[in-house]
C-alpha cells in the first residue's frame, strides 16, 4: 500500500512537470530574456526605478530588423508581471519610409499599470507611428517618463541601420500554461 501510494505520488508529479513545464524554445527566450535585463541594467542603473515600480514589462531580448524603404522586424519576448515571468510574447513591425540596413536589438516595454499590461496580454497590442523609444545608455532612463502608460527602451546589439520611417509594432502574448 505504501509502496502504491508513493509510486501515485511520482507519478502525479511527474505529470504536473510536465504538463506546466515550457518547450525547450521557450526556456532559451526566457534564459535570453534574463541575460538581457542584466545587461540592460548594467548599461543604464535608471531602469531599476522602472524594473521595481512596473506593473509589467516584457524584454525582446533579439529582435532582428531589417529594411531598404520598406523593413520589417520580428522577435520573441518574455512577458513579466510582478517580477515574476507569466508568458511569452511575438513582435512584428512593419514600416516604410527611407531607411536601409539591418540590425539586431534588445527591446523592452515597462506597463505602468495593470490596465495597460492587460491591454498588451489581451493579443490585441500595438504601438502607433507616434510611440518612440529611448535608446539604453548610462543615464537615459532617469529623464524617461511612461507616455500612455507604457515606456519603451532598445539596445542595439549588432548591425546598423538608418531609419527615418513610419510603421508600427503589433504583438502577441501567449500565457504559460
Amino acid at each position: 500500500m505504501q509502496t502504491l501510494k508513493l509510486y501515485s505520488t511520482i507519478i502525479c508529479l511527474f505529470i504536473t512537470f510536465i504538463g506546466f513545464s515550457q518547450s525547450e524554445k521557450d526556456q532559451k527566450i526566457i534564459s535570453d530574456a534574463e541575460t538581457a535585463r542584466q545587461e540592460l541594467q548594467k548599461a543604464d542603473s535608471g531602469l531599476e526605478h522602472f524594473f521595481d515600480n512596473a506593473s509589467g514589462y516584457v524584454i525582446f531580448p533579439n529582435v532582428g530588423e531589417g529594411a531598404f524603404i520598406v523593413g520589417g522586424a520580428s522577435g520573441n519576448g518574455v512577458v513579466y508581471e510582478n517580477g515574476a515571468a507569466v508568458g511569452i510574447a511575438s513582435l512584428k513591425k512593419i514600416d516604410v519610409g527611407l531607411q536601409a540596413g539591418g540590425q539586431e536589438i534588445t527591446e523592452i516595454i515597462f506597463f505602468e499599470t495593470e490596465d495597460a499590461l492587460n491591454e498588451f496580454k489581451q493579443g490585441v497590442y500595438k504601438f502607433s507611428a507616434e510611440a518612440s523609444a529611448i535608446a539604453v545608455k548610462k543615464g537615459a532612463a532617469k529623464n524617461a517618463n511612461y507616455n500612455d502608460g507604457v515606456a519603451v527602451f532598445t539596445k542595439p546589439k549588432k548591425g546598423l541601420m538608418a531609419d527615418l520611417s513610419v510603421g508600427g509594432q503589433k504583438f502577441k502574448y501567449k500565457p504559460f500554461e
